[in-house]
């Protein structure tokens, strides 16, 4: 069971479709070519001044060491002048230099790509979150989309920027450094290997060790961010509910589960390098008993040896660490594989090519056999029919989940239907865009949602190039303008945290106040007065009767009291309307709707 698991993890954080999604990935950076070709020229003159400079100091040391020996034995006295010896020093020096100004280069130009790569990536993404039906956010938690736009991205950004660097470069080093190392002794070159193919194997076991811990320590990481979200969006309920130990505990069990995952994580990556450096430096201390002897025998001149040892020194490190790498490239791919998977999730039906405009409905709506469900063999709803007036109240009432919310959002074409057809004055709303659907119909819900900003920037949220007459006036109308002048800065107050310092009524008349300022044809109320006081729902609902005259209105109601007055109330069981007529009509009726009203008022 546990070797399934760790199967499971390893698979987790590695891509499906590596060669697929790099392809697509590196597609992305088709208007930075430019950056990349000089990305790209940099790599090899620092790849070929760093697999050079090791050799040419072989030709620098020897030559300063014939001067120095020609100095003891008496013949010259040392001095470094221009031809040879300080001309090739000096080149030496040159060429180290270059290497320094190339290697910040590159990365300098590398971090340009991969943060405008992250950039137009997360571009991309905001847009196809407006493109997203609602049934993506059904079944995708918060936490989980966050995760896919920023850790995930991040992911990508560092090892473009470290890893695919260091690898490309890597690469390119150790090839070379073996090519001189045979050129200068095979013999040290083949010991060499020996041990390097000994710290490849255990660098290899210890990398898929370390990837398991790695995958667990990021679903650790997941479920606490998970936990946290969860716990601060409900934090009312916890503390109504008197349940804070039990979060503080669950919260405290969840970053243990991360310190531990990290700290195992942490270990096995910095207790790999000590000992792929003990072999590289016993490798060393091998293959150096052999150059002295030919040293002595002047088989091997010092120079010769001292550019050996630096190439060992440039070999080394990448081959220890290209391992890490190739895993740390896997897990960028497999987070990028995430975020294409979530770019290529379905999106909504797009517009029609040739929509009709539509400035001002009259507001005349059909639902003409409409049937819908939320999975295609499961129909929620089957045959609906109805039609409002232009000016006619409609009410929808039933029980809980009778599908009344389900009803709007097909109004809205937040869903599309499976079948039928819904009309706004004759017209099929398939037929009109989205924006010119839903511009002609205000909503008030239940949840209210304010923005960060000011109380005017919020109330204006639906017309921003409302004057603040018009903005004051629409507060007004919402019986909301005394609360907002007594706020310290008024209408200019910053709302902030989710308006977390309003109560749940004055949140709610500020979104009835931004209503009442867009001014809209067709009204959607869900509960829209449900969090007010019945002092303050009397006065809102007169504002909302001089509102709701001559336009088409729809209201969700529990209480039944407030929609006696509609024109025609459509009551709701299991998704279907089982019932429709005036409020007198269904009384007279004795059904489903009377039952409910008679069970309010007896």
């Amino acid at each position: 069971m546990k070797r399934l698991k760790k199967e499971r993890v390893i698979a987790g954080n590695a891509p499906k479709f590596a060669g697929r999604t790099a392809a697509r990935l590196f597609g992305q950076l088709k208007n930075q070519r430019g950056r990349l070709i000089a990305v790209a020229v940099c790599i090899v003159i620092y790849t070929v001044l760093n697999i050079f400079t090791p050799y040419y100091s072989a030709i620098v040391v020897d030559a300063l060491l014939g001067a120095i020996n020609d100095a003891i034995s008496g013949n010259a006295p040392f001095s470094i002048v221009w031809e040879p010896l300080g001309r090739e020093m000096t080149i030496l020096c040159a060429m180290y230099a270059a290497l320094g100004i190339v290697y910040y280069l590159q990365s300098f130009l590398m971090a340009s790509v991969a943060e405008r790569l992250i950039l137009t990536l997360r571009r991309q993404i905001g847009v196809k979150l407006h493109k997203l039906p609602l049934k993506f956010f059904d079944r995708n938690k918060p936490g989980e989309i966050l995760s896919r736009v920023t850790s995930d991205l991040d992911k990508v950004s560092e090892t473009l920027q470290t890893g695919l660097l260091k690898l490309l470069t890597s690469i390119g080093t150790v090839i070379g450094s073996l090519v001189f190392m045979f050129v200068l002794n095979y013999i040290l070159a083949l010991i060499f290997l020996a041990f390097s193919a000994i710290s490849l194997i255990i660098t290899r076991i210890v990398a898929k060790k370390n990837l398991i811990c790695a995958a667990e320590r990021q679903e650790a990481i997941a479920r606490l961010t998970g936990i946290a979200e969860e716990y601060y969006t409900g934090r009312d309920v916890i503390k109504a509910y008197n349940r804070e130990s039990e979060s503080c505990a669950r919260v405290s069990a969840g970053a243990e589960n991360v310190r531990a995952a990290a700290q195992k994580t942490d270990f096995l990556t910095n207790s790999i390098n000590p000992l792929i450096r003990f072999l590289s430096r016993l490798a060393q201390t091998v293959i150096l008993f052999l150059p002295c002897g030919w040293m002595i025998a002047g088989s091997m001149t010092p120079g010769v040896a001292q550019a050996f040892f630096q190439y060992i020194n440039l070999a080394a490190e990448p081959l220890t660490e290209m391992s890490y790498m190739i895993n740390s490239l896997q897990a960028a791919l497999a987070s990028a594989e995430r975020t294409f998977e979530f770019l290529d999730d379905e999106e909504e039906q797009p517009d029609t090519d040739n929509p009709v405009t539509l400035e001002r409905a009259e507001g005349r709506i059909a639902f003409e056999h409409v049937s819908f469900g939320y999975f295609p063999d499961k129909i929620l709803m089957k045959d609906i029919s109805f039609t409002a007036q232009p000016g006619q109240k409609i009410a929808v009432v039933g029980s809980t989940g009778a599908g009344k919310t389900t009803l709007i959002n097909l109004l809205m074409r937040f869903y599309e239907v499976n079948g039928g057809r819904i009309t706004i004055d004759g017209i099929p709303s398939t037929s009109l865009t989205r924006n010119g659907l839903r511009h002609n119909f205000g909503m008030v819900l239940q949840d209210t949602w304010l923005f960060g900003g000011t109380i005017a920037e919020n109330i204006a949220y639906g017309k921003p190039d409302a004057t603040r007459e018009e903005i004051v006036a629409a507060a007004k109308m919402a019986k909301v303008d005394y609360f907002i002048r007594t706020m310290p800065q008024g209408y200019d107050t910053v709302l902030s945290n989710d308006a977390g310092n309003l109560s749940v009524g004055q949140r709610q008349l500020i979104t009835i106040a931004r209503v009442f300022l867009c001014d809209p044809p067709v009204l959607i109320l869900d509960e829209a007065t449900s969090s007010v006081d019945t002092r303050t729902e009397a006065e809102i609902g007169k504002a909302m009767a001089r509102l709701m005259s001559g336009r088409t209105s729809f209201v969700i109601a529990h209480r039944l009291s407030t929609i006696r007055d509609a024109d025609n109330i459509l009551f709701m069981e299991n998704g279907n309307i089982i019932e429709q007529g005036d409020h007198r009509t269904l009384l007279a009726k004795g059904g489903a709707y009377a039952t409910l009203y008679n069970s309010q008022f007896a």
